[in-house]
């Protein structure tokens, strides 16, 4: 997992769109997504560190 692409990708297995209509926003909401797959086992520790590590680059990347 290396792209916010595949991000989206993992929650869409799960049914999660998201789409807020500022990227801010979204990134937080998918970070929140991400910890509750986590903590309810659904999603493996190595996925879970890999997408928040994309979505922290985003959210670097957007305060530039």
């Amino acid at each position: 997992m290396n792209s916010f692409y595949d991000v989206q990708q993992l929650l869409k297995r799960f049914g999660i769109f998201i789409y807020l209509g500022d990227r801010m926003s979204d990134l937080e909401l998918m970070e929140m997504e991400l910890k509750e797959l986590y903590s309810s086992k659904l999603i493996y520790v190595e996925d879970y560190q890999k997408a928040l590590l994309v979505l922290r680059r985003e959210k670097r990347l957007l305060n530039k």
